[in-house]
């Protein structure tokens, strides 16, 4: 799927050949002028053109369904849909990827970002969207996607867009042909979870294990967590250090935090070693307090910021969390640690501070104790600490070290 080697590989265009021709070849001209191998795909789904290297025919055939997948559907959604998961088993077949650009508007970008979201993290991709300065998260995903806003529509070349389509084809010359300098480093890599409310204890934890393993941190926001669960599964990492589970607690109970039915999915499908624990489970996530659902109204708050307002999670849901974590760590078939600190989940659960609620911390550690089975790969480890205690983060590199 990608190239491999020193050399940058072929530059990829990508768009419909049956709206916007003039606009790809000249991207795919520029590449040329900069000495990189180029390859157009047409990806249209209205009428044929004999201009792409690799036509939409082509492209259509590799629908699982064939060709007709694409050119026979009902009506143009269809279609677009149709061709999305053509070009996605196009690229799966293709191993000079050195990078891929892609020219659309609405139906052209819902063609070509799940393209870009399945090459390797690292290979260059952008994609000069009309969509581009609108929300592009459901394009980007957790993905090193470039968007570039167009400005003008892609519907013909003239003395603004020229610029912005030579300003897109010389950034992506740029990613495919300057070396990245990497330092000699045999470290084995390691993902942590960190939330503000978790910060001293991954700081003193990263701090111990820098020395042997290159640590690499994920914001437990949402897109963090579905980002360290990404580069997890594909090979990148030695193991995860799972300190900040918070997204869990957005996921279940509909805060803005989330990150999706699928987290911790990666642990049982990879079976990666996984040392964790329940930072900042304390908490849900919401925006501004006119945003908070009725049904919370009259709950115990914080203010975060102006813009953040945090919640206090109660032991009845707590329970429903703590369920739900273990039924996906006691899927998975590598080493598990479930550490528990009973000091404390995060800097707002600690004596004196406005979350701090023993009887529902007690409340969560017992539904762990008897959700999560255990085995001897499998351990829950009760400690006596606030998670931001420097013990706590002294027993949690002693379970690292043993499993990774």
């Amino acid at each position: 799927m990608a190239a491999t080697g020193t050399t940058p590989g072929t530059a990829y265009v990508v768009g419909t050949f049956d709206t916007k021709a003039e606009e790809l070849l000249y991207v795919a001209g520029l590449l040329r002028a900069a000495g990189l191998s180029v390859v157009t795909i047409d990806v249209g789904t209205k009428t044929a053109s004999a201009e792409a290297d690799i036509s939409a025919e082509a492209v259509a055939a590799c629908h699982p369904e064939g060709a007709d997948a694409v050119f026979a559907a009902g009506d143009r959604g269809a279609a677009v849909t149709a061709m999305t998961e053509a070009l996605l088993g196009l690229v799966a077949t293709r191993q000079d990827i050195g990078g891929m650009i892609g020219l659309g508007g609405s139906g052209g970008t819902s063609i070509i970002a799940p393209a870009l979201r399945a090459l390797p993290i690292d290979v260059p991709k952008l994609m000069v969207s009309t969509l581009a300065a609108g929300d592009v998260g459901p394009f980007v995903g957790v993905h090193d996607i470039a968007m570039m806003y167009p400005v003008t529509d892609i519907a013909g070349l003239n003395r603004l867009s020229r610029v912005i389509l030579a300003n897109a084809a010389h950034a992506l010359t740029g990613m495919m042909t300057r070396p990245v300098p990497q330092p000699a480093d045999s470290r084995p890599a390691l993902g942590f979870s960190m939330f503000g409310v978790t910060t001293p204890c991954i700081q003193q934890l990263t701090e111990r294990l820098s020395g042997d393993y290159e640590c690499q941190v994920f914001h437990a926001n949402g897109p963090g967590g579905r980002a360290l669960e990404a580069i997890a599964g594909s090979g990148m990492l030695r193991g995860m250090v799972d300190l900040t589970t918070t997204e869990a607690a957005d996921h279940l109970l509909g805060g803005v935090c989330t990150a999706g039915p699928e987290r911790f999915d990666v642990v049982a499908r990879t079976g990666i070693p996984w040392v964790g624990s329940c930072g900042a489970l304390d908490m849900v996530n919401f925006w501004a307090p006119e945003t908070i659902p009725e049904r919370y109204r009259g709950r115990l708050f914080h203010a975060h910021n102006a813009n953040v307002t945090l919640m206090r999670t109660t032991a009845e849901e707590l329970e429903q969390i703590a369920a739900w974590i273990c039924g996906k760590l006691n899927a998975s078939s590598g080493p598990v640690r479930l550490l528990l600190p009973e000091g404390g989940v995060s800097a707002l659960d600690a004596p004196g501070q406005k979350f701090h609620d023993p009887d529902a911390d007690a409340a969560l550690f017992a539904a762990f104790e008897r959700h999560f089975v255990a085995s001897a790969d499998h351990l829950l480890v009760r400690l006596p600490h606030h998670i931001n205690d420097p013990a706590f983060a002294e027993a949690a590199e002693r379970h690292v070290r043993d499993l990774m």
